[in-house]
């Protein structure tokens, strides 16, 4: 598949600008942010190229503003190189820069371009819309989602706790997915319970991604990403995984609906080794920039069900991913502000560990850890700014949760590491549900787990050198060594919570715990030395 959509040579960005086409005086701008690659929605959706001026801003402070992966970058330059060729080739006067901040960009613009307003689809961040107020930016409601925060608000607002459930079934019955009248096709709203095989050991193929051939384009994004700050490898030399066009997006959609689905559900909480991918579909990264919309997502499941391809538990499962808990989490990051970010309610202040520091993969040392699941994830992501959400939740997460690790260290890395990161995933994710350190308000219990809980999920323990049946010892598990040493720790705090009641009577029965605490101690200086 070509990466298509950009006239040849286009890529090396002038750093005042890059309108190279003379068009009779646009009296408008409309400005585009980068994860906002659609002219589907948004203001673009019925402007007049004969009167509209595009912007696109490629900020220097942003893209110096933190490490970021090598995949994650060529995502986001290249899929915003090619929109602009896309643009161009429907008439649009483009204005593609690089400039030191946005205000910098937009400010130039004005002075070369004079428009008599800029009009901009409202971003998904506080901080960015606050930015356009600032700069006189008028805004149209962001068109991203298939709730806005002010449903969303006005859902939540009254609610003694907000539930994903809950909200997954107002979604169902207000958009008419997967419906028959007021009640769901199958008599059941979830089908979680079909959903959650352990790996299948009958060595069995999963479909294989589509991917995309590099170009010209795709070349000097490469070539420009390294001046940079960033780890973690490049796109294959011929091909990349995560599509940088509307039309590749699109191709990957028909593939999920055609050959993914079929198979997605009972094992979208496995992890297997050698098959990174099994049956996800991987449209996170295009559906996060824009170049496929939530919508055209959910109809492509109905179509698949309706038609008899795609198993019920499978659509379902895909639509409660897509209308449910992306959408929730979206709804949630406005409800909650920017502040939910800063929560550490456990108290964790533990640096991040050395066995995340892709920089060193990137000097040729493997992952600086001897837990095969987490050498795994961890080379996953490496390799491809990408892992599955067992993989992110229950093995990162979980040994970032288990251990102490600073909320903020983990959201920070998880940002820029993957390639379908961002702001308002973050919160609610990575702070609520992997770290518990908003005390309970995204889930009523932590997703803590020891050994057993990745045994039984994936097939790495049968090869590790750690046992997930020990919990003390040299050859003990450090997920069950530190599972109960994280209850022990935070028993008081979760004494009244009756979804602990099991774990914590298991951990008052435990004749050993001083040893295990102590085998904790030894665990934890291992793990920030990168030892362990």
């Amino acid at each position: 598949m070509a990466g298509g959509g950009a006239p040849p040579g286009r890529g090396a960005l002038d750093p005042a600008s890059t309108a190279t086409r003379s068009y009779p005086r646009p009296v408008r701008t409309v400005w585009v942010f980068g994860d906002q690659l659609s002219h589907q929605v948004g203001p673009l959706a019925e402007a007049d190229p004969a009167t509209t001026r595009v912007l696109l801003v490629e900020s220097e402070a942003l893209l110096r503003s933190r490490r970021w992966h090598r995949q994650r970058l060529h995502l986001v330059l290249a899929g915003m190189r090619r929109f602009a060729g896309e643009l161009e080739e429907l008439g649009f006067a483009v204005d593609h820069r690089r400039a030191p901040t946005m205000a910098d960009g937009l400010a130039e613009h004005r002075r070369r371009h004079r428009p008599e307003a800029v009009v901009a689809m409202s971003p998904r961040s506080p901080g960015s819309v606050a930015l356009l107020d600032r700069l006189g930016v008028q805004r149209t409601p962001n068109a991203q989602h298939l709730v806005t925060p002010e449903q969303f608000a006005d859902w939540a607002d009254g609610r003694a706790r907000l539930r994903m459930e809950d909200f997954y079934r107002w979604q169902r019955r207000r958009l008419g997915y997967l419906m028959d009248g007021d009640e769901p096709v199958s008599g059941r709203w979830n089908h979680d319970a079909d959903n959650r095989e352990p790996p299948p050991t009958d060595g069995r193929s999963w479909p294989r991604p589509p991917r995309s051939r590099l170009d010209d384009l795709d070349r000097q994004v490469l070539a420009d990403v390294e001046r940079y700050d960033v780890v973690g490898e490049p796109p294959a030399a011929t091909a990349a995984w995560w599509p940088t066009s509307r039309r590749a997006a699109l191709a990957r959609l028909r593939h999920v609906v055609d050959e993914v689905l079929p198979v997605f559900g009972p094992h979208e909480d496995a992890m297997l080794t050698d098959q990174w991918h099994l049956a996800h579909t991987l449209l996170s990264p295009a559906l996060n920039l824009g170049m496929v919309h939530p919508a055209e997502v959910a109809d492509a499941v109905e179509d698949g069900y309706r038609a008899g391809g795609v198993p019920i538990a499978s659509a379902e499962g895909l639509l409660r991913q897509v209308i449910g808990w992306r959408e929730y989490v979206w709804g949630l990051s406005w409800w909650w502000g920017e502040a939910y970010l800063d929560r550490n309610e456990l108290g964790a202040h533990r640096h991040l560990p050395p066995l995340f520091d892709l920089a060193a993969i990137d000097a040729g040392a493997p992952p600086a850890t001897d837990m095969a699941c987490v050498a795994t994830a961890v080379r996953g992501v490496h390799e491809r700014g990408w892992v599955h959400h067992i993989q992110r939740l229950m093995v990162l997460g979980n040994l970032a949760l288990l251990a102490g690790v600073e909320p903020r260290h983990l959201t920070d890395w998880m940002w820029a590491s993957f390639v379908d990161g961002a702001g308002w995933v973050m919160g609610p994710n990575v702070v609520g549900m992997a770290l518990h350190a908003d005390g309970g308000r995204m889930a009523t219990k932590p997703y803590a787990a020891g050994g057993a809980y990745i045994n039984r999920m994936s097939d790495s323990c049968a090869g590790c050198r750690y046992d997930p049946r020990r919990r003390t010892g040299e050859d003990a598990c450090p997920f069950t060594t530190l599972y109960w040493d994280f209850l022990a720790r935070h028993r008081d705090r979760f004494a009244d919570n009756h979804r602990m009641g099991n774990q914590l009577a298991g951990l008052r029965r435990l004749a050993d715990l001083d040893d295990v605490r102590a085998r904790a101690v030894d665990v934890l200086g291992r793990l920030d030395a990168g030892e362990l």
